[in-house]
């Protein structure tokens, strides 16, 4: 007789998963947490300052738990420039330039094509395995940001003058954080998470910082005039939505891999758009809900264990 084949829950994937949801919850927060600041801070410095806060915040706990920054080799420091330029200097470039020429709303409807490039990525290069019902997880996932994001903005699919120029940054941000995703796998195994991240943030504030001084936007008096809620934004911008959540991303990744990973990238929206109407006073709507229980959907299929053959029937 044939094998049976049955499904085996794997409970010790259970706190990633949780890992995984908090992350995108705290990403959700950042949009936020970026709208206070947008009046207050030009973009590039906002992004440098997040990420000098950021760089305090991981050396302070490598001091606090006693553990000794690594010394990478000459390989895996070239690796490292890669992540810290795509990951932190690239994307934040892209970002912040980009929506000068289109709104949030539409940016985040490009940025929700993560899961889809990772996963196509991660097949292609890596071979990782991509079956039937991870390609309808990713679809759903996207087809679930994109009704989210479009009920919120019915206008933003009509493109404005010169509007390409922003949807091309924009996917920018998408090829610069499926690279830094991506090719993080044997940093994560000889240095682990904690250092990986450390190390790209490190070199990513330095190269924001040195363009935002090549662009003239170091202005101090701009954050002397800062008050405390906007200074509250730009701690959990570098501490929350940059080193707390880089990390638990990186061991996400290391755990489960990047597709598998990168679909928990869909609730982005969800929980910005949620956060925002618990926030902000911004409007919910039934295709919002309706978008949002197709997320879940799809992220419970691409995280659904795979089939296992079974003990043969005597």
């Amino acid at each position: 007789m044939k094998p049976l084949e049955h499904t085996v829950a794997a409970p010790s994937d259970v706190p990633v998963y949780l890992k995984l949801a908090m992350v995108t919850m705290i990403w959700g927060g950042t949009f936020v947490a970026g709208r206070i600041l947008s009046d207050a801070l030009a973009p590039m410095l906002a992004a440098s300052v997040r990420f000098l806060l950021a760089s305090i915040a991981l050396l302070g706990f490598l001091g606090l738990a006693r553990i000794s920054l690594a010394r990478p080799s000459l390989k895996q420091g070239a690796q490292l420039v890669v992540l810290g330029f795509f990951g932190i200097f690239f994307y934040n470039l892209c970002f912040f330039y980009g929506l000068q020429y289109i709104s949030a709303s539409r940016a985040s409807l490009i940025v929700a094509l993560n899961p889809a490039v990772i996963g196509l990525a991660s097949w292609w290069l890596f071979k990782e395995r991509l079956g039937r019902l991870k390609v309808a997880g990713i679809v759903l996932c996207l087809g679930g940001a994109g009704l989210v994001i479009v009920s919120r903005d019915p206008t933003l699919l009509q493109t404005a003058e010169h509007g390409w120029i922003g949807d091309m940054l924009i996917f920018g941000c998408v090829l610069g954080w499926g690279i830094y995703s991506l090719f993080s796998r044997s940093l994560n195994e000889s240095l682990g998470p904690l250092q990986t991240v450390t190390w790209s943030i490190l070199l990513g504030t330095l190269m924001l910082w040195g363009a935002c001084a090549a662009g003239g936007d170091i202005r101090f008096a701009a954050l002397a005039s800062l008050d405390s809620r906007q200074w509250l934004s730009l701690l959990y911008l570098g501490v929350l939505g940059s080193a707390l959540a880089y990390i638990a991303w990186y061991d996400g990744i290391r755990r489960m891999g990047a597709t598998r990973s990168g679909v928990f990238i869909a609730l982005n929206p969800l929980t910005a758009v949620l956060l925002g109407a618990l926030l902000l006073d911004e409007r919910l709507t039934a295709l919002m809900g309706v978008g949002g229980g197709l997320i879940l959907m799809g992220i419970f299929l691409c995280n659904k264990p795979l089939a296992r053959p079974a003990e043969k029937a005597i």
